[in-house]
């Protein structure tokens, strides 16, 4: 049989021996019955080709460099016969993609392009700034007025402020605990050890203190005995946690320069918070308590003791009669220790009542106790070391 010219075809049904011995007619196993011609070997191992989509116009799932054809994710043999002047191609190479930029049907998918960083979230400082100035200021307007105006309209202010914290604290633990400590008693006696406590100082407040523990008692015995010893137990440390510890603040009062003397308590205070949350807002880092007041810092500490020694110093100097500065940084380093524990104490109080405010009753600063938190602790700090530094008089 004469040679033909590459890609002609041959008669169905001739085959050539793979040692280059003359054509024989009839079929060779295991090849196609027509088509192109096939080395007996190549033949054996031959197998049909999958049909595969034609490739789109610029590129598909063939590399016509390479001889591999794509199907389903895999690269699969090309095993159709090429013209003797080609060299010969691996079978099993992997498809790579073609430098003339040529798709695949099965592209990889591409990266997501690369998103804008989020705009760093400014800080809140978590109330309505502009209720909570408004309402401190209205409040420190009635402070001043009736401390300057008349002494005696001032004590009718803390005990009017010792009440309505004691409803608030009552409540709550009525609401949160199932805690009925007589909020009565406790109203009535914490009114009257304010007073005493300024009629007669402190042995009128602790005539007045152990009067109202006794009131709390019999109260509670008009109930059935199941709680008794929790209610009555709530009773008693509501009494000495608000009206006992206000009454120092009275007792300050009755100084000569008494007026004086409770503005700088408060004065140091507010300076204290104030810094506290000024420094930590900007630069805290580091939590100061986390389990109890995760948004207090170490740094908001720092600030707050800052604040109050400067604004003592100031205060002992100017305000107090016969007070010096260096008396004032102890009594402002003071006030930040107290005030800060105060501040904590509530906070743990309210964290385990598992509320965020003790009341509703003051915009953008919760309840009256949420103000009395950190004042309670400090006045007679503040009431003692006043009495140490320049007397009682």
């Amino acid at each position: 049989m004469n040679d033909t010219s590459w890609g002609a075809p041959r008669q169905a049904g001739y085959w050539e021996p793979a040692d280059g011995s003359p054509a024989h007619q009839g079929p060779v196993p295991g090849a196609a019955p027509a088509g192109p011609a096939y080395d007996a070997h190549d033949a054996q191992r031959t197998r049909p080709m999958p049909v595969v989509p034609d490739a789109p116009a610029h590129g598909g799932n063939q590399d016509d460099d390479r001889g591999a054809a794509q199907w389903d994710g895999a690269p699969v043999r090309d095993d159709t016969p090429r013209p003797p002047h080609h060299a010969p191609r691996p079978h099993d190479t992997p498809q790579t993609p073609s430098p003339h930029g040529t798709a695949s049907q099965n592209p990889e998918p591409m990266p997501d392009a690369p998103q804008p960083a989020p705009a760093p979230q400014k800080k809140s400082a978590g109330r309505d700034l502009g209720a909570a100035i408004g309402v401190g200021l209205g409040l420190g307007a009635v402070i001043v007025v009736s401390l300057f105006v008349v002494k005696a309209v001032f004590v009718g202010v803390i005990a009017v402020a010792v009440v309505v914290g004691l409803w608030e604290l009552t409540s709550r633990l009525d609401e949160r605990k199932g805690i009925k400590a007589p909020l009565v008693p406790l109203a009535v006696g914490g009114a009257a050890m304010v007073v005493a406590g300024y009629v007669r100082g402190a042995e009128g407040a602790w005539v007045a203190m152990a009067l109202t523990t006794l009131a709390v008692l019999v109260w509670r015995m008009a109930k059935p005995p199941e709680g008794y010893l929790k209610d009555v137990t709530a009773g008693v440390f509501a009494a000495f946690y608000v009206p006992f510890l206000a009454t120092f603040v009275a007792m300050m009062l009755t100084a000569d320069d008494g007026p004086r003397r409770v503005l700088t308590f408060l004065l140091l205070t507010v300076v204290s918070d104030t810094g506290a949350y000024a420094v930590g807002w900007r630069f805290g880092r580091h939590k100061l308590a986390p389990r109890i007041s995760p948004g207090k810092t170490r740094e908001g500490l720092f600030g707050a003791v800052a604040f109050a020694m400067v604004v003592g110093a100031l205060c002992m100097q100017f305000l107090i009669d016969d007070g010096a500065w260096w008396q004032g940084l102890l009594l402002g380093l003071a006030v930040a220790a107290t005030a800060t524990l105060g501040d904590l104490g509530e906070s743990m109080i309210k964290r385990d009542l598992g509320i965020k405010d003790m009341g509703t009753l003051l915009p953008g600063h919760g309840g009256i106790m949420d103000r009395l938190d950190s004042l309670l602790p400090t006045a007679p700090v503040v009431w003692l070391l006043l009495v140490l530094f320049v007397g009682s008089a």
